[in-house]
């Protein structure tokens, strides 16, 4: 009898801790980390793009109003041309390129900062103008992001951050 409720002591044990390394299924966030950024738009869009005060980013029922990743990998959001006006820059790459690694196997604690300006690693960024708002809830001194190269726009990456499951357009200021 004892060997049983042993046995059976340890069976609750393993699977309490598997469950709890694994953690509830989540379709947005929650520690999910994409294996790769988006693919690149396949052609440009016909229409004007909406402004953002009318974009509508939660595609379900629980998901953010935000830019953000599916479990399945999809990025929502991610659907502007490379002809829209909000990503041009007159000058591109002005601080460098980012060279401190990209996507699943480079995850960053952010070190300070706010939207203006944060930093990490000793790299420092800052988010675009036309991404104010889809930031709310981040913890500049303490989040995990990770780094991902924007397909379609020059200039600009993708801060995915991984408890939120959101991300934005940064531009990198040197280090």
């Amino acid at each position: 009898m004892n060997r049983v409720i042993g046995l059976l002591a340890v069976s609750v044990l393993v699977t309490a801790g598997a469950l709890a390394q694994h953690g509830p299924h989540r379709e947005v966030g929650g520690g999910f980390i994409p294996m790769r950024g988006p693919e690149p738009m396949r052609e440009a869009r016909a229409h004007e793009h909406q402004s953002e005060p009318d974009r509508k980013f939660n595609d379900r029922e629980g998901h953010p109003e935000a830019p953000h990743v599916h479990a399945d990998g999809r990025w929502i959001g991610h659907d502007a041309g490379r002809d829209d006006a909000r990503f041009h820059l007159d000058h591109p790459w002005e601080h460098g390129h980012f060279n401190g690694g990209f996507g699943r196997g480079h995850v960053w604690r952010l070190g300070g900062g706010g939207p203006g300006r944060f930093w990490f690693g000793g790299f420092y960024f800052s988010v675009a103008d036309f991404d104010a708002g889809f930031y709310s809830g981040w913890l500049w001194d303490s989040d995990q992001i990770v780094i991902y190269e924007d397909p379609d726009h020059v200039g600009w990456y993708l801060a995915y951050n991984v408890r939120l499951g959101i991300y934005v357009h940064v531009m990198y200021l040197g280090s």
